[in-house]
């Protein structure tokens, strides 16, 4: 599909918009979007060069090389910097691994975390169903909820109780 703003180069971008409830879609050339200023949205929110460089003058050398042994996944060996730098997850088990890194963009992206997809017109009637991994991740971040709230109030036997499930239900029990 040809881009809707200069329609010369063929659309490599998608923008949604969403104001006042009303849903505009936008597909643009690179070129375009970055005109727009829509170019490298993943990416900026991610930006580590940055904020390492600025740890680095606070911190000296301790931060740079801990940016430098940072976690790798073990399925595909992406780090969480190369993903943040390219916009692109490695594989699915990224999501497991950097898990409490990846949510809060995921959050300001899509605006939420869980997966719903679209409703054709004849679906518009029911509710859209809940898979078990959408119901694992609910779960999962209720009880980091909860898990956040006995710590405040200094239950750490409760905590314990809860990092315990949280530990179980992310390694496939429950």
């Amino acid at each position: 599909m040809l881009c809707q703003a200069c329609r010369k180069k063929q659309a490599n971008t998608h923008i949604k918009n969403i104001v006042n409830g009303e849903l505009t879609e936008l597909l643009l050339c690179s070129d375009c979007a970055e005109k727009m200023g829509y170019g490298m949205k993943l990416t900026n929110m991610f930006d580590l060069g940055s904020l390492g460089s600025l740890m680095s003058g606070i911190m000296g050398e301790a931060t740079t090389s801990a940016l430098a042994a940072e976690q790798h996944c073990p399925k595909c060996g992406s780090t969480f910097s190369s993903i943040a730098k390219s916009g692109w997850v490695g594989c699915s088990e990224c999501y497991n691994v950097f898990y409490d890194r990846l949510l809060p963009s995921i959050k300001k992206i899509h605006g939420n975390t869980i997966h719903t997809g679209k409703k054709s017109s004849a679906a518009n009637n029911t509710e859209p169903q809940t898979s078990a991994v959408s119901n694992k991740v609910n779960r999962s971040e209720q009880l980091k909820a909860k898990l956040k709230d006995a710590i405040d109030a200094q239950e750490f036997e409760r905590a314990a109780e809860l990092r315990d499930l949280i530990k179980e239900l992310e390694q496939g029990g429950m």
